[in-house]
């Protein structure tokens, strides 16, 4: 075990290093930038900027040489100060990179850990009573409901939320994380997080409630196709324990495969349920961060998903071998 974990750390290295180098060209290569953009904000209030200026301003972000070997340069400027730990600092925050990810981090890994757990809850009791009444009116039904939900982008859903009930009923506030005009503290404080935070639960918990029940319902149907679900209800026992004991525990193995990605989407962010909501989230501020073209932060932001997306591989291998005990991991 030990053996297999270091030879799959050695190869996670590489894998970080060839993404980083391809994720900066990719960067580097995008149609916006930040100094292009800084130059017309100043042009736009009135001042003329000499051309050696413009040059001096591309110099100081070190996107002098937009050439190959100019962009392998920077590259490797930038993996120097990843093995020194430093991210380097947000052109559009003027703040550390680490600390911006750092700050914003919790309200996005709370309202995801919420959210995938309730995304479990309500996906896979769905996913069994789908499977288990196959072609019958409730399998149709759960099935509509959850392709609508799948077929509903984040940014109108959001929006018909918040304009139903917050803008129409007032039930909930339409945007933010605490209302800036009270003065909360203990229960009433956390209160005002819930209640801000709810509308953006409930539309990314919809949203994806119907892939993973999708998915449950498949794994079912599979196991329950398989001979000793054929054996086991041949002997007489009783349907909820063919189903619950001997077919849902085997439905967890191929499950385990989607651990990989709850890593991740946990310290990700949703970037456009976020900025519909006005959430101080990792995803909102990755989004700002992309439009304005903030190399730093871009790379810091998407490496630190690389990183825990190869941290996710590495225990959905172990778990398999948890899970099932038939696995070996050499």
């Amino acid at each position: 075990m030990l053996k297999y974990i270091i030879k799959r750390i050695l190869y996670a290295i590489l894998i970080l290093l060839g993404v980083s180098l391809l994720l900066y060209i990719l960067v580097r290569m995008m149609p916006v930038s930040f100094v292009e953009a800084k130059i017309v904000a100043m042009n736009q209030g009135g001042a003329q900027i000499p051309e050696e200026t413009i040059q001096a301003m591309y110099a100081m972000y070190g996107l002098g040489d937009n050439s190959f070997g100019g962009i392998l340069s920077g590259y490797f400027s930038w993996l120097g100060a990843l093995a020194r730990f430093d991210l380097g600092t947000s052109w559009l925050q003027q703040n550390s990179v680490l600390d911006e990810i750092v700050n914003h981090m919790g309200v996005s890994f709370i309202i995801a850990f919420i959210a995938i757990i309730f995304e479990y809850l309500i996906a896979i009791p769905l996913g069994v009573t789908a499977a288990t009444h196959q072609y019958s009116v409730r399998d149709y039904t759960v099935t509509v409901l959850v392709m609508i939900g799948i077929s509903l982008p984040s940014f109108f859903f959001g929006r018909v939320m918040q304009n139903l009930f917050a803008m129409r009923l007032g039930w909930f506030p339409p945007a933010g994380l605490t209302d800036a005009s009270q003065n909360f503290s203990g229960a009433a404080l956390i209160g005002d997080y819930l209640s801000h935070i709810f509308l953006p639960l409930v539309v990314m918990v919809l949203l994806s409630v119907g892939g993973t029940m999708r998915y449950m319902r498949t794994n079912m149907l599979e196991v329950l196709t398989s001979d000793y679900i054929r054996t086991a209800r041949a002997k007489g026992l009783p349907e909820s324990k063919v189903i619950y004991k001997h077919a849902f525990r085997n439905t967890m193995i191929p499950i385990v495969t989607m651990l990989a990605g709850v890593l991740p989407s946990l310290f990700s962010g949703a970037m456009i349920t976020e900025q519909v909501f006005d959430l101080p989230g990792i995803g909102n501020v990755a989004l700002k961060a992309m439009q304005a073209a903030d190399i730093p932060f871009i790379m810091g932001y998407n490496m630190f998903l690389a990183f825990l997306s190869v941290i996710g591989v590495l225990l959905s291998d172990l778990m398999y071998a948890i899970v099932d005990p038939r696995v070996k991991l050499y």
